[in-house]
């Protein structure tokens, strides 16, 4: 599920779960019918015999293998057998089995995010134009106070990243012809991973949907947007943004076997970065004790692991449910979002959400435009790794002439538009990581991570009560210590520091 969000269409949503928190008794996916074909990850030991032999026990039990990822071991595989995963479970080898959906494969249930607002790039002969001519600008960044926060505009002055450094968009595809776009964009290492295999026809990789499925495109210019006198500035202008499509067609669900399909992908096509701003479908924690879960899980965690160990930098946007991630109790009543949710009281640290709680991730809060934390941003301790701008249209105020507290940046067919969420934080922290990796084309993907924090500006807890609203229902708060703290990790990222230290 993409984790980006607009303004009043959303500022009843933020923050639900917890308001209207109870417990249940099911917390159990519901059972697949005979007939009803889903979706399956299959984890095994990853030598070859043991992935040839389960490959083998899943025809057997009525299974088609669609993908298998031999070097991680997991089997991607389709059955409409409802005793297929119990089935495979019981086979020597296999670490974890489970469907990764459910609603059979191919239903259509569509989710509403709202609608972004629109700007339109001023004429040659406006003010605004003019003003960004004459500070030798992008025609909007004026608009752009994100880029401020972190010193983009600073950094872009010293080095705007190197063309040898690929992000990854991970998402809903990419308008790989917007003008703002096309000249950073990298079809060869590009893919369309739906369903878990990838297809790299070209073409393959954009939205299904310009009109609904803009989310990538956004991500993608805030990573990489070109200083190229037109439109909008990119954290790392210079450097080459990829798109790896994993939402499905209709519904823009988010399933592990896509994301599996997308981090290998990313990690055997050069790609230095990965932008990841959802979590995994159709559960927002994936918990140990739920088969299904901790092998939807453990499939994604393995991908992220070995695109680490390949020199992939993975970041991840915390989620927009305002919740505490460091709790001992949270309440979902999202999930599963692809059939009847189900309301359930879980321990996260039993139960992640993916894959920003992987260990292997860098976890991103989202602030506003006054450097405090977007009212809708998760946050825990020790569970955000660093902050960056992501928007508050609601309860922070940009300095002039922004005048709207989202973030702005590039649509699909050459429009611009604000969006705001812990979606759109995860792309600066991107940014600056890529920033990073030219600067230190030699660093691992751990160093990168390592050095975003420790560059990252030091933003306290706030010296009062976390309450935006005053009526407590985005109450949150702040502990830890100052550069280590559960609303902004260690900090906010610095563009600035990733090309000058």
């Amino acid at each position: 599920m993409p984790l980006g969000l607009v303004l009043t269409a959303s500022l009843g949503l933020a923050g639900a779960a917890a308001a209207n928190a109870q417990d249940t008794d099911s917390t159990a996916a519901p059972k697949a019918k005979a007939g009803e074909k889903l979706s399956y990850v299959v984890n095994t030991d990853t030598d070859r015999g043991t992935v040839e032999r389960v490959k083998k026990e899943i025809r057997k039990a009525d299974g088609k293998v669609v993908a298998a990822y031999k070097k991680i071991g997991v089997v991607v595989a389709h059955s409409a057998n409802p005793q297929f995963g119990e089935t495979l479970r019981a086979v020597d080898g296999v670490d974890s089995a489970g469907a990764t959906r459910t609603a059979p494969l191919k239903a259509a249930t569509t989710t509403e995010v709202g609608k972004p607002v629109f700007v339109k790039e001023p004429k040659k002969a406006s003010t605004l134009a003019k003003k960004a001519e004459a500070k030798n600008q992008e025609p909007l960044e004026s608009l752009q106070w994100d880029k401020r926060a972190i010193k983009a505009d600073k950094a872009a002055e010293v080095n705007e990243g190197s063309r040898k450094v690929t992000v990854g968009v991970i998402d809903t595809g990419v308008d790989d012809t917007h003008p703002d776009l096309k000249a950073n964009f990298s079809a060869k290492q590009s893919a369309n991973c739906v369903g878990g295999k990838a297809d790299t026809s070209r073409g393959a990789w954009r939205p299904y949907n310009p009109d609904e499925d803009y989310h990538g495109t956004h991500v993608a210019g805030i990573i990489a947007a070109d200083r190229n006198g037109v439109g909008i500035a990119g954290t790392a202008p210079g450097v080459k943004v990829s798109a790896i499509k994993v939402s499905e067609p209709e519904t823009s669900l988010f399933y592990s076997e896509a994301v599996v399909c997308a981090m290998v992908f990313a990690a055997d096509h050069g790609i230095e970065v990965t932008n990841n701003s959802y979590y995994v479908d159709p559960w927002l924690y994936n918990c140990d004790d739920q088969v299904d879960q901790k092998a939807i899980a453990d499939a994604v965690r393995r991908a992220v692991d070995y695109a680490q160990r390949k020199g992939v930098t993975t970041v991840s946007s915390a989620g927009n449910s305002s919740q505490d991630l460091a709790a001992s109790e949270i309440v979902d009543d999202t999930s599963p979002n692809d059939s009847t949710p189900v309301k359930r009281t879980i321990d996260p640290a039993a139960c992640p959400d993916v894959p920003s709680m992987l260990p292997s991730a860098t976890s991103v809060s989202a602030t506003g435009p006054e450097n405090l934390k977007s009212y809708y941003s998760n946050y825990g301790r020790y569970e955000i790794d660093v902050t960056a701008p992501g928007g508050d249209r609601a309860f922070q105020t940009p300095d002039e002439p922004a005048k709207d507290g989202g973030v702005l940046s590039t649509m699909p067919n050459g429009d611009y538009a604000y969006l705001q969420g812990t979606s759109m934080a995860g792309p600066q922290v991107a940014g600056v990581a890529a920033l990073l990796k030219s600067t230190h084309p030699k660093s691992s993907a751990q160093e990168i991570s390592w050095l975003l924090k420790a560059q990252a500006q030091t933003l306290p807890c706030p010296e009062e009560a976390y309450d935006p609203d005053g009526n407590g229902t985005y109450a949150a708060k702040c502990t830890g210590v100052r550069g280590n703290n559960s609303f902004y990790g260690h900090g906010l990222v610095d563009a600035l520091a990733a090309v000058t230290k």
